[in-house]
């Protein structure tokens, strides 16, 4: 998983504490902007929910799950600490990871291959702002929502998806990706950054975003049999606000890898569904 935002307003933390809580795994992918320090550096935002993110990760890590860190732009002052361990975490800038059927992905953030942050860095930090705003609009709008028994609904991701600029620059970031990974002989990439789920293959080369904890809230898994698959944890949380009696029972959704049991664990990005 990747683009959790923490010290920014916009993380859904009670989401992801939620998600942590409720599926196990071998191994953890962050796959960048896990801390927001672009945010923290205008101003301090930490709640209680954003600590008990990092506590749960780092008990998961000494519990016995390898998790990886791959920093990204908005957390890249951990880029220095490449190749060093903080606890049981490892850092890196990438990361290869092998699926239970024996395919290679290349797991990175992502920035690298966003000209705009390449290159025009002011333009990136304009965009972020404007991007907060768009975030502060859509948590009100939400929580109107949330009265009303409807479900969660992103205003960025609608944009994303009706405005033509956007499209484009989300084709070409997507198709910048698959050709990195081909490249380097790979069968597909993993990575985050521009917010938006995405798994299709390009030309032979299966691309695999994971999303993020502020709009999409969303994660990539990895079943016993190295099928791949997009979990949308709004759906999900939704479920739980409307059924309370659903956070007893297994859960059965269709973006959820199949083969889900109580205690199994798995390997790479492989989780396990688990009730309560």
């Amino acid at each position: 998983m990747s683009d959790l935002h923490l010290g920014s307003s916009g993380c859904k933390a009670n989401f992801l504490l939620d998600f942590l809580e409720y599926n196990e795994t071998q191994t953890l992918y962050l796959v960048g902007d896990i801390i927001d320090g672009w945010q923290l550096r205008r101003h301090w935002h930490w709640p209680r929910a954003h600590n008990d993110v990092v506590q749960k990760i780092l008990r998961m890590s000494r519990n016995g799950t390898r998790v990886y860190f791959i920093p990204g732009n908005h957390d890249e002052f951990a880029r220095q600490f490449l190749g060093y361990a903080f606890g049981d975490i490892e850092i890196h800038d990438e990361i290869e990871h092998l699926t239970a059927d024996k395919r290679r992905f290349l797991v990175m953030h992502g920035d690298r291959f966003d000209a705009v942050i390449q290159h025009g860095k002011w333009l990136a930090y304009l965009g972020d702002r404007l991007y907060t705003c768009a975030i502060w609009i859509n948590n009100h709008y939400n929580r109107f929502r949330h009265r009303r028994g409807l479900h969660y609904w992103s205003l960025s991701q609608y944009l994303k998806h009706k405005v033509k600029n956007a499209v484009t620059y989300i084709t070409d970031f997507e198709e910048a990706l698959a050709g990195e990974a081909r490249r380097r002989g790979m069968h597909g990439i993993i990575c985050g950054h521009i917010h938006k789920p995405e798994m299709r293959d390009i030309d032979g080369i299966l691309y695999c975003n994971d999303g993020d904890w502020v709009e999409s809230l969303s994660a990539l898994t990895e079943d016993h049999d190295g099928k791949l698959a997009l979990l949308d944890w709004s759906v999900h949380a939704n479920l739980h606000a409307r059924h309370p009696t659903a956070s007893h029972q297994p859960v059965s959704l269709p973006a959820l890898p199949s083969a889900l049991s109580r205690k199994s664990k798995s390997a790479g990005l492989r989780t396990s569904g688990k009730t309560r």
